[in-house]
């Protein structure tokens, strides 16, 4: 009896010595935010996928950016550190904030080297995927052919205002002319 009491006793420990643990770690540490990325021929993005987003800081330095942020109804702390497999231009680099997600746009120092991975080493990030709906083998196509991700870069690279480009081609549909849009010949 005196030895199941015993095992009680040490069982009780570790499960507080656990939760004080888990509480340190969500008080102290941040988490990393889920980010997904493409390349580009110019610029690299990388699409960090917090809802409801508050406090963003993201640095830009030569080889290596860092993301912060509070994120969700539970305040969870957010916060990425990224060498990268390449250089970029920190003052041509931007980001942008919206309801879903924080989209950095990093300008490459190297514009038309392809980059292989996001980061320096090979080693494999959980937080991290490939945005496959948005990647675009780029090295083959023609310089003409610019296609809306493009133009969202260019679009990126030159943020100045809160005015967003169309990028569905809606302005040209209002300036054609349409035949629903005759007058009809008066009924007899």
């Amino acid at each position: 009896m005196n030895e199941n009491y015993r095992v009680l006793y040490f069982r009780n420990i570790s499960f507080r010595v656990a939760n004080v643990i888990h509480l340190m770690f969500m008080f102290f540490n941040r988490l990393p935010a889920t980010a997904k990325w493409y390349d580009r021929r110019d610029s690299v993005f990388v699409e960090f996928c917090v809802e409801d987003s508050k406090d963003v800081q993201v640095k830009f330095d030569l080889s290596k950016f860092d993301f912060s942020c509070v994120s969700g109804t539970d305040n969870i702390k957010h916060h990425n550190s990224v060498e990268l497999f390449g250089d970029i231009d920190p003052k041509g680099s931007k980001h942008r904030r919206t309801d879903r997600s924080v989209l950095c746009c990093l300008r490459k120092a190297e514009a038309g080297k392809s980059w292989p991975r996001l980061t320096k080493d090979k080693t494999k990030c959980n937080w991290l995927s490939v945005d496959f709906n948005n990647w675009k083998d780029w090295e083959d196509d023609s310089e003409e052919d610019l296609s809306s991700f493009d133009k969202f870069s260019e679009m990126m690279n030159s943020m100045g205002g809160d005015d967003l480009p169309d990028l569905d081609g809606a302005e040209e549909e209002h300036d054609s002319a349409d035949s629903d849009d005759e007058k009809m010949p008066d009924l007899e």
